[in-house]
């Protein structure tokens, strides 16, 4: 065994935070997945919202992002992002994406499968407005996923920008968000010696069957 290898197995560790059963899930995905994320917050889990986006093109080719989830109720799981970035024109191709939330301090994660479409752009608007202005200038600054010569670059559109938007910044037009709507949401444990808890729920028409999986 080579002494790479020795390294990673010091890393191991043994999930021994809680359990998951049937019995104690909320018949209700999306309650559950509130009641986790709560649970996040409360124990100071950093960035609790960040969610792993994943997208494929028409092609079948991957591409994964870190991205912040702003929004999770019956309607679905919202995001917002440049709508000429690479996952923009992924999810144009093929909407089909899926979200991973890591809270690793809690031995959990929670992975959600769905379709994604665009929100309105008055939603997205609204949102946009409660951004603190730096955010708001950096949309207009950032031609996501492109490259750019160098980081002085974007400091003199920032520049730019600031003394054309002082205060009052609207939202460019490639700008928005997007909402997943799921169709399965699995609820992950840590457990010891990796028999982990998996508690699946998989949606059919208007209602939700839960499976417990194999670790």
């Amino acid at each position: 065994m080579s002494d790479s290898t020795q390294w990673f197995e010091s890393l191991r560790i043994s999930y021994e935070q809680g359990e998951l059963n049937e019995s104690d899930v909320n018949h209700n995905p999306i309650q559950q997945f509130n009641i986790w994320l709560q649970e996040a917050i409360a124990n100071l889990v950093s960035e609790p919202n960040a969610m792993v986006l994943s997208t494929a093109n028409k092609n079948g080719e991957p591409s994964a992002r870190n991205v912040l989830l702003k929004s999770a109720d019956e309607k679905g799981f919202i995001f917002f992002s440049n709508k000429q970035s690479d996952k923009a024109k992924d999810l144009a191709e093929n909407p089909q994406a899926t979200l991973l939330f890591s809270w690793l301090s809690q031995h959990r994660q929670v992975i959600v499968k769905g379709k994604v479409s665009e929100i309105s752009r008055e939603e997205s608007n609204e949102y946009f407005q409660t951004r603190p202005y730096g955010s708001r200038i950096s949309a207009w600054v950032s031609n996501q996923s492109q490259v750019i010569k160098n980081r002085e670059v974007l400091e003199q559109k920032v520049k730019e920008f600031m003394d054309k938007y002082p205060e009052e910044v609207p939202m460019p037009d490639y700008w928005g968000g997007y909402i997943l709507k799921p169709e399965s949401v699995e609820f992950w444990q840590g457990r010891p010696s990796r028999l982990h808890d998996r508690i699946r729920f998989t949606k059919k028409e208007k209602s939700w069957i839960i499976e417990r999986i194999s670790p």
